[in-house]
């Protein structure tokens, strides 16, 4: 069903480290108990949400009230501008190992999480030095002192037409790009509903290809940045997302012709095999393995969708089409309301056109191997020029996202 427009030469890069001043100062509290907490210059315009903004602390209650705490402040005080505040990260003396060692905590997401914080600070210019380098491991304090972590209002967010601060809550989510990062919360729909959305192929195989001039289309790119939208829209009504392949360097993309790369990794971090069976074994292995957990913890409602483009010979258009493993019902209802959703969409943006979208039984690895139920989509045909339309413009790509939002959510 891969069918291939071009040949491509696989090539392996290690990149080195890149070093970078950092536009804070460094300068830590001193303390009889270690870690120390780290402190910063407020800059021109800062408020108190925007600073723990800047640095990722403004995910809870818990990170604002060690803020105020530390500083000796009120919520209501305002900052001064060139003046140097402590915030609630903990600076840890990184041992050189790991970081479950470093900070004595075995939790393997958590030490993931604290990872991606410190990478995203470094790229920010926040940090002068990759903690590896610098050998300073900066911990949110919510990471290791916050057991309940509720989502503060940000009233310096947006303000109404009364001037009245708007207080919608929100997430900040580096993986979706700069852009997109900012996750406004409109509700709690979706609260203890968990979702796992991956996205084909990925780091060594780029799946389905095909060429537009100079330009190369690559299944894997298109798919994930499908992926990315369906996870945004899913967040923003409180729902637990896992994006199980990631590329933290792509974020959600608006061109036209996105940039096939091999960068992509597990949820975990770890390399794409080049082999096909152990990269599907790898990520039904990540999802299994969440799924217990989330088991563990009284989780009931649990969903896999596994997102493709598919390559058909150039003059076969294909409308969205939907995969179920045969005798799993719930999966079945699944396909069954993605593909009705799309066809009343179709009746209402392509009138005339009609909609083709299928819904068919295959034991294809990632429905068979999956504990949770698993729905396979798959968005185009990526050699048919109609199709193009559907892949190239991001206004297509959020509308197949949201298209699948509300197939999604009227089957629970």
């Amino acid at each position: 069903m891969r069918k291939l427009c071009t040949h491509f030469l696989l090539v392996l890069f290690i990149a080195a480290p890149i070093l970078s001043k950092s536009a804070d100062s460094d300068q830590l509290l001193v303390s009889s108990g270690d870690p120390a907490f780290q402190k910063v210059e407020a800059k021109k315009g800062d408020g108190i949400y925007s600073l723990l903004r800047r640095y990722k602390l403004n995910n809870g209650s818990c990170n604002m009230n060690k803020f105020l705490e530390l500083n000796k402040l009120g919520p209501n005080e305002s900052l001064v501008q060139g003046n140097n505040y402590f915030i609630p990260v903990m600076v840890f003396d990184y041992n050189g190992n790991s970081i479950r060692s470093t900070i004595g905590d075995t939790d393997m997401e958590k030490a993931l999480r604290i990872k991606s914080y410190n990478e995203y600070l470094h790229a920010q210019n926040l940090m002068n030095a990759s903690y590896t380098v610098s050998k300073s491991l900066w911990v949110p304090y919510h990471e290791i002192n916050c057991t309940d972590i509720s989502l503060v209002k940000d009233p310096e967010k947006t303000e109404n037409t009364k001037g009245n601060a708007d207080s919608k809550l929100s997430r900040y989510v580096p993986l979706f790009g700069d852009s997109y990062a900012s996750v406004p919360i409109e509700d709690e729909s979706l609260k203890n509903r968990v979702f796992y959305l991956v996205a084909g192929h990925g780091g060594p195989d780029p799946g389905a290809q095909c060429t537009i001039g100079s330009n190369t289309l690559c299944e894997d790119e298109y798919a994930y940045d499908v992926t990315l939208r369906l996870a945004r829209n899913l967040m923003q009504h409180s729902a637990i997302v896992h994006v199980i392949v990631q590329d933290p360097n792509d974020g959600i993309r608006d061109a036209k012709y996105l940039d096939c790369d091999k960068d992509e990794t597990t949820i975990n971090k770890k390399q794409l095999p080049l082999n096909q069976k152990k990269r599907l074994q790898q990520r039904t292995d990540d999802i299994n393995r969440l799924y217990a957990n989330h088991k563990r913890q009284g989780v009931l409602s649990q969903t896999v969708i596994s997102i493709h483009v598919d390559s058909r010979s150039q003059s076969k258009r294909q409308d969205v089409y939907f995969y179920h493993l045969k005798g799993s019902k719930s999966g079945k209802k699944i396909a069954n309301n993605l593909q009705k959703t799309f066809e009343k969409k179709y009746q209402i943006f392509q009138k005339g056109r009609g909609y083709k979208g299928t819904v068919k039984d295959r034991g294809l690895y990632i429905l068979r191997n999956t504990h949770p139920t698993a729905v396979f989509v798959e968005l185009a045909n990526i050699r048919n020029t109609s199709d193009h339309k559907r892949l190239l413009l991001n206004t297509n790509r959020q509308a197949l996202a949201n298209w699948l939002f509300e197939g999604l959510i009227t089957s629970l």
